[in-house]
């Protein structure tokens, strides 16, 4: 047998060519022989013709996406492993192809540090398939994707919560480590910091996953009408009631209710949501007949509970139900190192849904967005953007283009700010770029607060040692250097 026949083959489905080409190069490095389909249509018939070790399938594509092109390869083979690539990674998007059977799922512009070991993993999965042990029940293809499955959703976990601040980096690691319990969770935080978001992500990241995940705004709802929509009700519970309704909890069973802005509950409705939390048994409304629900319930509000509490407004004994676990949101305007990563993923993301090329930001309509305080928060920026996306000519979006108030608002409470800016900002020449000088500047700064030290400066920002000596070597820092001069 030659040589070449014994290279693992892999597969590359990407409309773009030379991200098909690139990545043909680097399998080819390591000893795979690699093709590549510039559609699912082309992609299927390759599959067909060659049945590859590995398939690398971006999600969106015109025509075929990559979610058919997934159930078809899938039907054809249902053992060869699939790793799916998007620019656009939400924490749904990760889950449903997980579901589908995908074997990873890695997030454009593709990383050496994630796709190396991924290959890897894909060589092991191959020899244990061509040993006869990839067809075992106990040790095969099942267990492979279950397993990596796991870690789909987890990085699922990280896309969706974006940036390098500690705060956020805080709030991935608590949700790694609760999403997986059974634990109540309670979110507090200013609107639009994407409270539902971390409850979202408690949900995928859990074993209720693939249950409903229920939500409820208890600020949206009418007094009169709130233990309807929560408990349900019989026919003719009341005028209007012309039919038996189930209401959220009933809906949520086996999942998770997420109760959106509890802190404007009455304090009537409190009282028996209490009950039903404690008992896990309710009836709706008009009927005598008691249901037993399973439900796992995040609660979220924007308002302090404890001054709603001294003010007997609230419950203090549904708080220290619902708050098991506490996690708070930071407004936007205490993580701003964030901003460049939540811009740059908008503006990817909004190219896509608008079918247009992707807008970038000048350096002096960016540094107005990171002095901004920006009330409504994250919510507040994607909606600004998306508005600018669709009214803004041309691929620029300048300062010219932003909001009066706004400009007025920066130029008014930081003086000098679209000249003098910050100076990764003004030496930035692009949005990707400013993001990665805006990153670097975290880094020094956590390690010159903890007297540079490596091991500690990675715990506190959250990533792994060896990742954090990689980007130092990758930025030229010299830590023996820098530790003399220091």
């Amino acid at each position: 047998m030659s040589e070449a026949s014994q290279r693992p083959v892999a597969l590359i489905i990407d409309d773009e060519v030379s991200i098909c080409q690139t990545l043909a190069g680097i399998f080819s490095d390591e000893g795979w022989t690699a093709g590549y389909a510039i559609s699912g249509h082309e992609g299927i018939q390759a599959f067909k013709k060659s049945t590859p070790d590995l398939v690398l399938l971006d999600v969106w594509m015109p025509g075929m996406d990559g979610i058919e092109t997934l159930q078809r390869i899938k039907q054809l083979r249902d053992d060869i492993p699939v790793v799916i690539m998007s620019g656009h990674g939400t924490i749904d998007t990760a889950v449903k192809c997980t579901k589908l059977g995908a074997y990873d799922f890695l997030e454009k512009p593709l990383s050496m540090e994630k796709l190396l070991p991924m290959i890897d993993h894909a060589v092991q999965f191959r020899a244990r398939r061509a040993s006869g042990r990839g067809t075992d029940d106990s040790a095969g293809t099942a267990s492979v994707f279950v397993t990596d499955s796991s870690v789909s959703v987890r990085r699922g976990v990280e896309t969706a919560f974006r940036g390098v601040a500690a705060a956020t980096e805080a709030i991935r690691r608590t949700i790694a480590t609760v999403a997986p319990r059974n634990s109540w969770v309670l979110i507090t935080g200013e609107n639009g910091t994407g409270k539902e978001v971390v409850a979202r992500c408690v949900h995928t990241g859990s074993p209720r996953a693939t249950k409903s995940f229920v939500a409820v705004n208890c600020a949206a709802i009418p007094e009169e009408l709130i233990e309807s929509e929560l408990f349900g009700h019989a026919k003719g519970a009341y005028t209007g009631a012309f039919a038996e309704k189930k209401g959220k909890f009933e809906l949520a069973h086996g999942g998770t209710l997420f109760l959106d802005e509890i802190g404007d509950m009455s304090l009537r409705t409190q009282a028996k949501i209490l009950r039903i939390l404690q008992e896990q048994k309710f009836e709706r409304l008009g009927d005598n007949k008691t249901l037993e629900v399973d439900v796992r319930v995040v609660a979220a509000t924007n308002k302090d509970l404890a001054a709603e509490m001294k003010a007997g407004r609230f419950r203090e004994d549904l708080f220290h139900r619902l708050n098991v676990i506490p996690v708070y949101v930071p407004p936007l305007r205490e993580r701003r190192e964030d901003i460049p990563y939540l811009a740059d993923f908008f503006l990817e993301q909004l190219s896509f849904e608008l079918k247009e090329p992707r807008k970038q930001l000048t350096d002096e309509a960016f540094e107005v967005l990171m002095h901004y305080p920006w009330p409504g928060n994250v919510r507040e920026l994607k909606n600004l953007l998306e508005r600018l996306c669709i009214v803004v000519f041309g691929q620029e979006i300048d300062v010219v283009d932003l909001p009066g108030s706004m400009v007025r608002h920066v130029e008014s409470e930081v003086p000098g700010a679209l000249l003098s800016g910050t100076p990764a900002v003004v030496a930035s020449a692009s949005l990707r770029q400013a993001k990665s000088d805006f990153e670097r500047q975290f880094v020094l700064e956590r390690l010159n607060e903890n007297q540079w030290n490596i091991s500690k400066t990675a715990e506190a920002i959250g990533i792994e040692r060896s990742h954090l000596h990689k980007k130092l070597k990758t930025w030229g820092v010299d830590m023996k250097k820098v530790k003399m001069e220091s």
